[in-house]
């Protein structure tokens, strides 16, 4: 009998349809940062001779359409939209939900199964473990403070964590929670960092620094994040109501994010701090791109993250970034060389960090350029989905993370 070399094995081409599929199980395609992360991942992994399928435990969502546009399988049937949750209904939805993802595992038996966010790992993750698939991978993409108080999902992760082949976490920060709080052997946990389009960017960004083309006004804030009380608008509001004498006559800030229910107290705030001139909520947006090609600024002020795709996206665009020292932020920004890290819930301290670039046009159009090298350097989406490549090649030849070139989890002292 002829011997299959390992060359041969990593070889998706040569390998059976079922050892080529790979069942991504999520809950939405909603407009989110993990949603878009799979839009941009997913398809070029087919371009590496995986057959990629996303499934959808709750609904469709806006992604789910880009991905199909771009030749990739979505399941999912949308759950009813209500204005009050019925979680009868609710649990009947997500049951068949699971039970129609039990009959596609058990029809096109796939090689690996791949979950994202909490609820889909904590249904989809058992399904797999029952049905025998033999690469099961779980992506934790935020801190886990949402565990805070709920014992019963810290015990169900880490059990799950446990019959994982992988873990793979997208910043150090992430990393150690896995490893310190939940118990996962560090060779299992693989580090992935966020990867951005660099094309799309570039077709919008300046070629010589943030703001060199715009107009009036003569200083544009940006922070890309949807309407949620963590993500720290109410902190970045404070802080430039604090400055706003000091900055450049008509200034602005654009808010660009789906209003999660704090979208009005925000807007009354800022009327209260004076400055709702100046800043514009714009909504859930398909052209940040361009948004942030007429920027000089980027912000994010969050209370916590993972590894936010908005923060290399800014980088990515050739802007200075403001951010909180925060999950995987400080990964993604050098402080005084690519942007400024500050502390989170502290707008003093945000304040004087905006209104450091804010007086120094020189500096922040030198700290974009490096921005937009550094981010050329390690967050281009070809790097990301090589790793996920990579990641996948090396669990079929039974590897573990840890031993896969480029995967490793190295924590500097202070973070071990």
């Amino acid at each position: 009998m002829r011997q299959t070399g390992p060359s041969q094995i990593n070889d998706t081409s040569l390998l059976p349809p079922g050892r080529r599929t790979i069942v991504y199980v999520t809950m939405s395609l909603d407009t989110g940062g993990t949603e878009k992360h799979l839009s941009l991942v997913v398809p070029r992994l087919r371009d590496h001779g995986w057959t990629p399928i996303v499934y959808c435990l709750w609904r469709r969502g806006a992604f789910a359409a880009v991905l199909e546009q771009a030749g990739i399988e979505v399941i999912g049937r949308d759950a009813p939209d209500r204005a009050a949750r019925d979680w009868k209904r609710d649990g009947l939805h997500l049951a068949r939900a699971w039970l129609r993802l039990a009959r596609l595992v058990a029809r096109r038996k796939p090689q690996i199964m791949h979950f994202f966010l909490p609820l889909a790992y904590m249904l989809g993750a058992p399904l797999a473990i029952l049905l025998r698939v033999p690469v099961k991978v779980m992506s934790r993409r935020s801190l886990n403070i949402y565990q805070g108080g709920q014992s019963a999902v810290h015990r169900v992760e880490c059990w799950l964590h446990a019959r994982m082949n992988a873990v793979v976490a997208n910043s150090r920060r992430v990393a150690r929670d896995l490893i310190d709080s939940e118990g996962c052997p560090p060779d299992k946990v693989g580090l992935i960092y966020n990867g951005t389009d660099l094309s799309a960017v570039s077709a919008v960004a300046p070629a010589d620094g943030p703001g060199e083309s715009k107009a009036a006004p003569s200083l544009t804030l940006i922070i890309v994040a949807n309407l949620i009380p963590y993500k720290g608008h109410a902190d970045l509001l404070t802080a430039l109501g604090g400055i706003a004498s000091q900055l450049p006559q008509g200034w602005r800030l654009l808010c660009a994010g789906r209003d999660e229910g704090c979208g009005q107290q925000l807007i009354e705030q800022a009327g209260q701090l004076g400055i709702g001139a100046n800043v514009h909520f714009l909504g859930e947006r398909s052209d940040v791109p361009r948004l942030l090609r007429t920027a000089d600024i980027g912000i994010l002020c969050s209370h916590q993250e993972g590894f936010s795709n908005a923060v290399i996206e800014g980088l990515a665009a050739g802007l200075p970034m403001v951010v909180t020292d925060v999950g995987g932020n400080a990964e993604a920004v050098a402080d005084g060389e690519t942007g400024l890290v500050v502390p989170p819930r502290d707008p003093a301290a945000l304040g004087r960090a905006i209104l450091a670039l804010a007086a120094e046009p020189d500096r922040r159009r030198s700290m974009g350029r490096a921005a937009r090298e550094d981010a050329v350097r390690r967050f281009s989406i070809e790097s990301c989905v090589d790793r996920y490549d990579r990641l996948y090649r090396g669990l079929m030849d039974h590897k573990l993370p840890g031993e896969i070139e480029g995967l490793r989890v190295t924590l500097s002292r202070a973070e071990a």
